[in-house]
């Protein structure tokens, strides 16, 4: 398969998973006179999309950069970026349990929503470490090695996956701390 190929498949799949998360935001049907109000109760929803939307997009951007470095793809390269594809296409329904849980469930349903939330992290950084490294291993990538970059989400989002059992708001702080790293990395690299 050529990488063009290769290329438009996954940007489609990427650009479903990130429409997809825009459903869960909802109006909160508040009383006359209490939309604002209603709104702002809403707050883990907001916060629960920008954190999902800015991971796709991280994981979009990188994405992007790993198949400009790739002289080639073979058989195994493709079921790897498919297993990564599955993990981003799941991101919407966490993100949905989360914002809902946060809101309306008892603590010890926010804190499971947060698990749930940090397992689909945790299935999406493995898999895309596994392209990476495996598309390296094969001599398919030829492209600088940060160690920082590579081991942040592997050490952070099983951290906040732990935390989240206990702390539902502080595992999303936590997440949304890897994402802003993840988008200020790049950034500073650039100024740099």
């Amino acid at each position: 398969m050529s990488k063009a190929r290769a290329e438009a498949f996954s940007d489609g799949v990427f650009a479903i998973a990130a429409t997809l998360l825009v459903l869960e935001l909802k109006d909160p049907l508040a009383a006359s006179g209490h939309l604002l109000e209603g709104l702002l109760r809403q707050w883990p929803s907001y916060v629960a999309y920008a954190t999902s939307f800015a991971t796709i997009v991280i994981i979009w951007v990188n994405h992007h950069a790993v198949l400009a470095t790739l002289k080639s793809l073979d058989l195994p390269l493709l079921f790897l970026n498919g297993l990564l594809l599955m993990a981003v296409a799941v991101i919407p329904f966490p993100t949905g349990l989360l914002a809902h849980y946060l809101q309306t469930g008892p603590p010890a349903d926010a804190n499971t929503a947060a698990v749930v939330y940090g397992l689909s992290a945790i299935a999406m950084i493995v898999a895309f470490s596994l392209v990476s490294l495996y598309a390296r291993s094969r001599g398919l990538m030829q492209a600088e090695f940060n160690v920082v970059a590579f081991s942040i989400g592997l050490l952070l989002y099983p951290l906040a996956t732990i935390v989240s059992a206990f702390s539902a708001q502080v595992g999303l702080v936590i997440y949304v701390l890897v994402a802003l790293f993840y988008i200020a990395l790049p950034l500073a690299r650039k100024v740099g």
